[in-house]
């Protein structure tokens, strides 16, 4: 079992992996550890990653990046339509209301849902995955910002489905980070002492987000988190842009903004002059050659301008700090360390301000980029059977309140968790789930979704029938009312009564909330309920209950009808998947076309070089003269009417180049490869020889007849080698050669299988004769002597038979 944990992030991709007894961030086919979360289309195929982020220039109406904050978002979304300037390709509404993305794909206009785009990402993350550990990837743990929504949680989830992964858990960035950080300590305080309190500030392209966690020796409890879902490293990035845009109008008199090709080039640019001014106090230049209207542009900036300049952004880097402070109740003495990661905490500036808001150092023991993937990677490892990992428990928080009519959740409460309630009710009734507080949260929209309870009817009195309603957010933050179940009473004879009570709540953050139950508009808590209050099963008592009826309690489960907001239909879904796969396919077949045509154009290339060079004397003026034509014309034919065949085409142009260039390349290789070939045989000749002609005692034990055939089977092999030797020294080494390598290699075996058995007999122990000792030595002279030299071995008493006879005791 594979086990992956990806970051997904708005700009770059990481991949960790458990394996070799740690955890690794595995690099791509650019050998680069970094996948830029860029998706390009064309008209036979899609490239994503590297290859797609190199297309931006070329093909940016087609080239799809900055898609991951529309998940499970509709069209009209404010931030959708503040985004949708930004960008150099289309966004179109869907019939459902959501956005989609507008491209040319197959010669087709196509719109792609988000879940699909972010499935094409995925699919490229799991190819490259499955190349570095040689296995298929299926289980996976995903990282999502911290203030993800329902809605969006779950558009990331179909899009693991769309792309045939199977994600154990969403996991909030900082919890990955959190994780990373907390379970290679070995000084952690034990349970029973006060925990480890350590801030994790992730300031990464596109958003900040700042959590506080408690460490205890194999726990991690997040105690509360807070963001700024817009304030990122793109940020400075555009301010950077801006001040260029109007530098550039101003000097050179070109309105940048007209022209989505040079915004990119600009973009790029101001993105490592970012970079260089992190480290550099001095003055940077920018440089950008045939900017626009074939002028070039230079421009320049220092870091204390810089920081002018984004003085809007850094004042916003406090705010998220002082509110996951005010909702911890922590104090500043009680923090133990800073942690930072993601890319622009690599600004000086931000540095300072977080480290002055906490009256400490930043720490930076984490590796910035990696850190959410090898969390993630860890998290998939405690969660797989096939890795032993230490005990480690996370405990995570919901950011959001939600309701159900009633409060069901309060902020940063401990998740994931369940809750049961109690409704009387004589009818279906619907149950809607929205977050509690609209002013907190980063989306339009505060509704989750409907739930219908069906086929509740009333009791045979009439009365309101008893529904239990168990509601869930699983471990991927999802909300869900999860099951319903109709109590019914019946009355019995002479049976004791049954208690049909709810099992505790499965509350892994806070286990002391066990029972909440809404009987009409009353909302009641049961906390730490006492063990004879909640054993199921258990009797009562006659003298407490007086003489009521003794009653039978049955359960029916009841379906539930679920209207999710934004949710992709089943049958939508499955379509994706299936259109994916296709797609796949697609990519794979235009791989293997555009693979044969690079053989074509490779071969042309070599050959005609090495015509001029090595394979010059092995051919005839004529040949080579007619050969080079043709490869002059085939590659004519490549960049016009063969630019675009089919891969068959390749094949056969290849084959009947090969047809004129393999002689050629046969006969070089026979050159080059025919006297060692010769020179084997005659060593191993030699080697044959050598007891023959040689007196050492060590090859006296070898049978004389065969050693004859040997030195026979030699000088053939010999002066069938000096006959070819002495032909192939009569032709020109362009024409064919008389012998080839392969018959010499056959020449060998047969000379090695026959001689070798017989040279390389091991010489037998003093102590035994051998039946070919004894038919080599003629006659039989009597019985051996014995030990005592006086005739037979003691306890012998009879000869060795000659071969053929057959000894009977």
């Amino acid at each position: 079992m594979s086990v992956v944990g990806i970051d997904v992030g708005f700009q770059n991709c990481y991949i960790a992996v458990a394996r070799s007894g740690g955890i690794e961030t595995i690099a791509n086919e650019y050998s680069d550890r970094c996948t830029p979360a860029w998706v390009s289309l064309a008209s036979k195929n899609r490239t994503i990653g590297n290859a797609a982020k190199g297309q931006i220039i070329t093909n940016f109406k087609n080239t799809v990046h900055g898609f991951k904050k529309f998940h499970g978002r509709a069209f009209d979304d404010p931030y959708v339509q503040g985004e949708k300037p930004k960008l150099p390709y289309s966004l179109h509404k869907l019939a459902s209301g959501n956005t989609g993305i507008k491209v040319r794909y197959l010669d087709e206009d196509k719109v792609f849902t988000i879940e699909q785009v972010t499935a094409m990402l995925l699919t490229k993350l799991k190819e490259t995955s499955e190349s570095a550990l040689k296995k298929p990837v299926v289980d996976c743990v995903i990282s999502v910002p911290s203030f993800f929504t329902d809605a969006e949680r779950r558009s990331v989830m179909d899009a693991t489905q769309i792309a045939g992964l199977n994600c154990l858990r969403l996991i909030n960035d900082t919890t990955a980070v959190a994780l990373a950080y907390g379970i290679y300590k070995q000084d952690l305080p034990t349970p029973e002492e006060k925990p480890r309190n350590v801030v994790f500030v992730d300031l990464g392209h596109s958003s900040f987000q700042v959590s506080i966690s408690a460490f205890n020796k194999g726990k991690l409890k997040v105690l509360a988190t807070a963001f700024d879902p817009y304030l990122g490293g793109r940020n400075f990035d555009e301010a950077l842009v801006d001040n260029f845009c109007e530098e550039f109008k101003a000097r050179y008199k070109l309105n940048v903004r007209e022209n989505p090709r040079a915004i990119l080039r600009l973009s790029q640019e101001c993105e490592k002059l970012k970079k260089l001014m992190s480290a550099n106090c001095s003055d940077l230049p920018i440089n950008i050659e045939c900017f626009m209207n074939d002028i070039d542009v230079t421009g320049k900036m220092n870091r204390v301008q810089f920081e002018e300049l984004c003085a809007p952004f850094l004042m916003r880097v406090e705010a998220p700090l002082k509110a996951v402070m005010e909702q911890s109740k922590l104090s500043r003495d009680e923090i133990y360390a800073v942690e930072v990661v993601g890319g622009a905490t690599r600004i000086p500036s931000i540095k300072e301000r977080i480290s002055k808001f906490f009256g400490k150092d930043v720490s930076t023991t984490l590796n910035a980029d990696e850190a959410v993937a090898r969390g993630c990677a860890l998290q998939c490892a405690i969660m797989s059977p096939a890795f032993k990992v230490r005990e480690f428990s996370i405990t995570d928080v919901v950011p959001f309140p939600i309701t159900l009519r009633h409060l069901l959740s309060c902020k940063n409460h401990a998740a994931p968790f369940s809750k049961v309630i109690t409704f009387h009710k004589k009818e279906p009734f619907d149950l809607e789930a929205f977050y509690s507080l609209p002013q907190e949260l980063p989306y339009p929209d505060i509704r989750i979704g409907r739930f219908s309870v069906q086929n509740v009817v009333p009791q045979p009195d009439g009365e309101s029938s008893k529904v239990k309603v168990k509601v869930r957010v699983n471990v991927h933050g999802i909300f869900s009312v999860s099951s319903a179940s109709l109590i019914e009473k019946q009355k019995g004879e002479g049976e004791d009564v049954q208690m049909d009570m709810e099992p505790t709540v499965q509350n892994e953050g806070r286990p002391e909330d066990q029972v909440r139950e809404i009987r009409g508009l009353e909302l009641i808590y049961l906390f730490n309920l006492p063990t004879k209050e909640r054993v199921p099963g258990e009797k009562q008592d006659p003298a407490a209950g007086g003489s009521k009826p003794k009653v039978k309690v049955k359960s029916t489960d009841l379906p539930i009808l679920a209207n999710i907001i934004r949710q992709l239909d089943r049958g939508v879904l499955n379509d994706f998947v299936e259109y994916e796969s296709q797609m796949i396919v697609q990519d794979k077949l235009e791989k293997e076309r555009n693979d044969a045509k690079n053989a074509v154009e490779e071969y042309v290339y070599d050959l005609r070089d090495k015509l001029c060079g090595i394979y010059e004397k092995y051919t005839t003026e004529e040949d080579s003269n007619r050969l080079t034509m043709m490869l002059e014309d085939t590659e004519n034919w490549l960049y016009e009417e063969g630019e675009d065949q089919d891969k068959q085409v390749y094949v056969d142009k290849l084959e009947d180049l090969k047809s004129f260039g393999q002689p050629i390349q046969d006969k070089h290789r026979e050159q080059e490869d025919r006297p060692r070939a010769f020179e084997e045989m005659g060593g191993l000749a030699l080697i044959v020889l050598f007891p023959i002609y040689t007196q050492d005692e060590r090859y006296q034990h070898l049978n004389t007849e065969e050693m004859s055939n040997v030195e026979k089977c030699v000088n053939e092999s010999m002066g069938w080698m000096n006959s070819k030797m002495n032909a192939q020294s009569q032709l020109t080494i362009a024409q064919d050669p008389v012998v080839k390598v392969a018959d010499i290699i056959s020449k060998i075996q047969e000379l090695d299988e026959v001689c070798n058995p017989v040279v390389n007999r091991p010489k037998p122990k003093a102590e035994d004769v051998s039946e070919e000792n004894y038919k080599s030595n003629g006659a039989h002279n009597g019985p051996r002597q014995g030990a005592d030299g006086k005739g037979e071995a003691k306890g012998s008493n009879q000869t060795k038979p000659p071969s053929g006879e057959m000894e009977i005791d």
